[in-house]
């Protein structure tokens, strides 16, 4: 949180001109009120960042002010100040909802540190609510025995030393976002805060207020300043999550903030500088799209200073059944169940298996497994593989050299529009149910697969 407008309450005049003037020395913009009433009045709707409010005012005093602002305008820090420093006032006040105390008679001095105290209070806060929304339940994923991924790794950790820009490519499903857990974890900055925005989620304008955030008025409807998840990554790391997907607008303030870590809120003013280390990852190929004009030259030369590619499952199946086993744990151990066994069957089929979704789709054939399973061992069955022609895996893997082999005869004798039908929806499962990455995969627009669904909603085909 960035404070910037303090609303200064107290109903003595040379008491409430000091604090005006020591927080415009400090930088800040005061706005005043003399009593509880007109402070209510200004903080619901000139919405400040902080609150200084003295405890004895005649009509509602400071404890009263301080708790209908948290229920009026809940967000909005309060500090309360009071000539009379006793536990009991104290204790009144931060059941009231104040986030510090500060006492008279103050100093700037004291009331620059109070304020540096709440913002970073705030701020924690703040990023705790991101932290919680971005926690996995699953395991991390990153497991490998495999040459490929162990390099892959090596070559996280080296980088995780550095403040440079990583660009993470992959297939979807490859695990690019744990990747890029892992080099936040593995950096100086671990302790700071880790910020995800999934580029590929949010419309242009949606991602724009996302990103770095707006002051009041800046659309319709924003009575009030925001700051975006770029402020909230400051001192730690930003993850621009499928950041091929980010429409030109966003590309130009973007490379802004690569190139010198300064960014502008939506209906801003001024700049405003963040010590921010930024990782991205792409399931696209970024040069062709540079190549292609749809991604901005200098932003992919900005993003690709440190590249690591992570290879796709079927590209290291050594790591196929160590990460079955610690997803079967994992899974196992949520439900309160033993942990599961595999069949040589099923063990033989997961190697078979080319795992179109990679790592993601090998995580939910084993949840389903676990979460279904009737006994103490794994079987070709609990797996339920689904081909990219819907159909189910039996008691034998598919081994065979090439996909066409292994998928002919499922597909033979079957008309074109049922197969048509079975790769869009078994597609769009893989991308969990992103039907812009399913269209790119089918090589159709999604305005195409759009139509299609619509179409088979309407005759029954599909739910």
């Amino acid at each position: 949180m960035t404070i910037q407008r303090i609303l200064v309450v107290d109903d003595d005049q040379l008491s409430r001109e000091f604090l005006v003037e020591a927080v415009t020395a400090l930088g800040y913009k005061p706005l005043e009120a003399k009593n509880g009433a007109e402070a209510l009045e200004r903080a619901t709707s000139g919405q400040p960042d902080l609150v200084l409010a003295d405890l004895r005012m005649p009509g509602m005093d400071g404890v009263e002010l301080i708790r209908r602002i948290r229920e009026q305008v809940p967000g909005v820090p309060s500090v309360m100040i009071t000539a009379q420093g006793t536990v009991e006032n104290a204790v009144q006040a931060m059941r009231a909802g104040a986030s510090d105390v500060l006492l008279k008679p103050c100093t700037a001095e004291a009331l620059e540190v109070v304020i540096e105290r709440v913002e970073r209070t705030a701020r924690l806060v703040r990023e705790n609510e991101y932290l919680r929304q971005e926690v996995n339940a699953s395991a991390s994923g990153l497991i490998g025995k495999s040459s490929n991924m162990l390099e892959t790794l090596r070559t996280a950790a080296r980088y995780a030393r550095s403040k440079g820009t990583v660009l993470i490519t992959g297939e979807s499903g490859t695990g690019k976002e744990r990747l890029a857990h892992y080099i936040h974890e593995s950096s100086p900055r671990k302790n700071g805060p880790f910020i995800r925005v999934n580029c590929a989620a949010l419309p242009e304008q949606l991602l724009l207020l996302e990103l770095f955030g707006h002051e009041r008025g800046a659309t319709p409807g924003v009575t009030r300043t925001r700051e975006g998840r770029v402020e909230l990554a400051d001192g730690g790391t930003l993850l621009l999550d499928e950041i091929g997907e980010i429409p030109a607008s966003v590309q130009a303030r973007l490379l802004r903030l690569v190139e010198d870590e300064e960014f502008e809120r939506l209906g801003g003013s001024g700049s405003q500088r963040v010590d921010v280390r930024i990782l991205a990852t792409t399931s696209r190929d970024l040069g062709a799209e540079m190549r292609a004009g749809r991604f901005r030259e200098e932003l992919y030369y900005r993003l690709n200073v440190l590249p690591v590619r992570i290879a796709p499952l079927r590209e290291r199946r050594e790591d196929v059944m160590a990460l079955a086993q610690h997803f079967a744990q994992g899974f196992a151990k949520v439900a309160g169940l033993e942990t599961p066994t595999f069949t040589p069957e099923a063990a033989d089929a997961l190697q078979g298996w080319s795992w179109p979704g990679n790592v993601r789709e090998l995580e939910n054939a084993l949840q389903r497994a676990v979460v279904a399973l009737r006994h103490t061992r794994i079987d070709v069955a609990d797996l339920a593989l689904v081909s990219s022609a819907g159909t189910t895996t039996g008691g034998s893997a598919t081994n065979s050299s090439t996909p066409t082999d292994a998928l002919g005869p499922q597909l033979a004798n079957r008309k074109l529009e049922e197969i048509e039908r079975v790769s869009i929806l078994a597609t769009l499962h893989s991308t969990r149910g992103n039907k812009t990455e399913a269209a790119r995969r089918l090589g159709v627009t999604a305005r195409t697969l759009s139509n299609k669904m619509k179409l088979w909603r309407s005759t029954g085909l599909v739910a």
